[in-house]
């Protein structure tokens, strides 16, 4: 049951295992006196442990004992968890204390629940969100997963946050967020507008932002997705689970893989890297104890939308939202490409006629829009035929009109956020249009 360090490298720790070694993603426990943990990444032959330090403990020599644990990660689940912050192993992060109690349930975030498919999804239920840009573009569709993608500083975590803000407050789910790598400030103003606006009651969080180690970064998104997991199945309730931001969760796994001495891909990433993502991508489902409805930011590197990453989080996703450094650059927020957002809910189903047909007027304007603009630049807006100067100013009304003000900013910039049904954005769209 136990073994002895045989080498150390940064994060990875090689133990060797005369007997009985562990399995892939047990907890080991060094005998050093301060427990410090190893998660065991894979076993190599001859009984050697490939380990990682989660918490990048340095009180570590070669010849240390390691004894084994026969249990994985557990986080603390339960109602004590609502309105708390935690990292990727439960340990609360907000100042209070430590989340313990007959009530609460340990629950190990590796272990996924039992398949099932042979339930009915039921008719699709669709969430407003008060902005018209994705209540018209991206309907927001209970159980179902929209990407938000865009470049550094272009408004991703803003409209991430826009829409905790709106949705949590007329939803009765429970909500959380999960914080992968990204500023610290951002998880700090996050907390901050949550607890303002009286939402923590109906939140759980969980962090590991861009300070902590790429163990920690990597396996935060697991953790908040074992603990949605308990709420739906054990409690069916309807999640709202926010991600910012998916990107950093496989750059935390390049990480390690590089560590780790792993040959990358032709991609230059991690060589699981779409068995990780897939993984993770389908425990945020819905089943018949409840649904998990999830929103991801997506980093966009050097604003390259081919990055295969990027590309293979898109797929996962029914809905994806661009955001473009050119539209933010004049002044339009939320800055959405709107010829570049796409998704596959926008059909007749589950919008309706109307919606459906005024969405296909509404991307036939604004992709003759853009081929104009090309024209205008050289001979002018005057010399354009009568129905393309009439096309060409509804398509600039159209991209006026989806800009809004958000809640979320009113504290920054004085001006009070917009909010606006399905219904009166379908009006709106109807006066430029019709």
């Amino acid at each position: 049951m136990s073994g002895v360090i045989t080498i150390i490298k940064d994060l990875v720790i090689k133990a060797q295992f005369d007997s009985d070694p562990p399995s892939v993603n047990e907890l080991v426990v060094i005998n050093n006196g301060f427990e410090t943990q190893l998660l065991v990444d894979h076993l190599e032959p001859g009984g050697v442990a490939l380990c990682l330090n989660i918490r990048g403990d340095k009180r570590i020599t070669k010849g240390m004992q390691v004894d084994r644990t026969n249990k994985s990660v557990e986080i603390p689940i339960g109602d004590i968890t609502i309105g708390r912050i935690m990292n990727a192993l439960g340990d609360p992060l907000d100042g209070q204390s430590a989340i313990t109690g007959k009530d609460v349930v340990m629950k190990d975030i590796f272990k996924m629940p039992p398949r099932t498919t042979d339930f009915s999804i039921g008719s699709p239920e669709i969430l407003e969100t008060g902005i018209k840009v994705i209540d018209f573009f991206t309907p927001f569709v209970k159980g179902r997963k929209i990407g938000i993608i865009g470049g550094a500083g272009v408004g991703k975590t803003v409209l991430t946050m826009e829409l905790i803000n709106n949705i949590a407050k007329a939803d009765s789910g429970l909500s959380f967020f999960s914080g992968i790598g990204e500023r610290i400030r951002e998880g700090h103003e996050l907390y901050t507008t949550l607890k303002e606006n009286d939402l923590l009651k109906n939140t759980v969080l969980f962090f590991a932002q861009m300070n902590e180690n790429p163990v920690q970064r990597s396996l935060v998104g697991v953790s908040a997705t074992a603990a949605a997991e308990y709420f739906r199945d054990e409690q069916h309730k309807d999640i709202l689970f926010f991600a910012d931001n998916m990107y950093r969760y496989i750059q935390a796994r390049n990480e390690l893989s590089t560590i780790l001495d792993q040959t990358l891909n032709e991609g230059g990433y991690e060589p699981s890297i779409f068995s990780d993502v897939k993984s993770l991508q389908d425990r945020l489902s819905t089943n018949e104890n409840g649904s998990i409805t999830s929103v991801q930011t997506i980093y966009v590197p050097a604003d390259d939308t081919s990055d295969p990453a990027v590309q293979f989080i898109q797929h996962e996703m029914d809905s994806i939202i661009v955001l473009s450094r050119k539209i933010a650059e004049q002044g339009i927020r939320p800055a959405v490409d709107l010829n570049a957002t796409t998704s596959s809910l926008l059909t007749p189903d589950i919008v309706g006629e109307r919606h459906y047909l005024l969405s296909v007027q509404v991307q036939a304007l604004l992709q003759k829009h853009e081929s104009l603009k090309g024209i205008i630049a050289i001979i002018g807006e005057n010399e354009l035929s009568i129905a393309d100067r009439t096309d060409y100013a509804k398509a600039k009304k159209l991209i006026e009109n989806f800009s809004q003000n958000m809640s979320v900013m009113t504290k920054y910039t004085g001006v009070p956020g917009d909010f606006f049904s399905r219904e009166d954005t379908l009006k709106s769209i109807e006066e430029i249009v019709v």
